[in-house]
């Protein structure tokens, strides 16, 4: 069999979204950000499910997949959303630590590029020797490190939708012929 089929293809996207939904696991686990913690654990879940229907011939595996890649678009799409401020969106907010802490995105803090200084509040016995974080010099914005990370996602779900649907027409035809021989 040629390794440019469909099948070869989906487990290829599949493999490059285990390894970006990892990446993004790492850098969310810095953070602290739980939501995208969760999130990105179930999409790694999912994925693996949809490797193993693909090399093992499962289409209802791929089936699983193929849905949960419409909920990780939308997904993302909020992430985007988030990060940009869309529709009354705050990424000042603790939506993502699901309010239990004040963390925000790692990269808000180390992104490439960025210097980051802890200042010493300007009346210090009012505030209980807490100090702040000034960041500078930062190349690109955190947050839009968070929507690159977010769009790549997306391009890999949409690409990994349509060849998990071939592959799930093509395991199904293949099926069909057998049990009409």
């Amino acid at each position: 069999m040629a390794c440019c089929t469909g099948r070869c293809t989906l487990i290829f996207i599949c493999t490059l979204q285990m390894l970006a939904a990892l990446e993004r696991q790492i850098f969310d686990f810095l953070g602290y950000q739980w939501a995208p913690i969760l999130a990105n654990f179930l999409h790694i879940i999912v994925v693996i499910l949809g490797l193993f229907g693909t090399i093992q011939y499962r289409p209802r595996y791929i089936v699983v997949y193929t849905v949960w890649t419409a909920f990780w678009v939308a997904w993302n799409v909020f992430i985007i959303c988030f990060y940009l401020e869309v529709g009354g969106l705050s990424k000042e907010t603790d939506l993502m630590t699901f309010n239990i802490s004040i963390h925000r995105s790692w990269w808000r803090e180390h992104g490439p590029g960025c210097v980051r200084r802890v200042v010493p509040p300007p009346d210090s016995r009012n505030l209980g020797d807490h100090s702040f974080i000034s960041v500078t010099g930062c190349i690109i914005e955190f947050q839009y490190l968070e929507v690159i990370h977010s769009a790549f996602q997306i391009l890999l779900s949409l690409i990994g939708f349509v060849y998990a649907c071939y592959v799930i027409s093509v395991f199904t035809d293949e099926e069909d012929s057998c049990r009409h021989k």
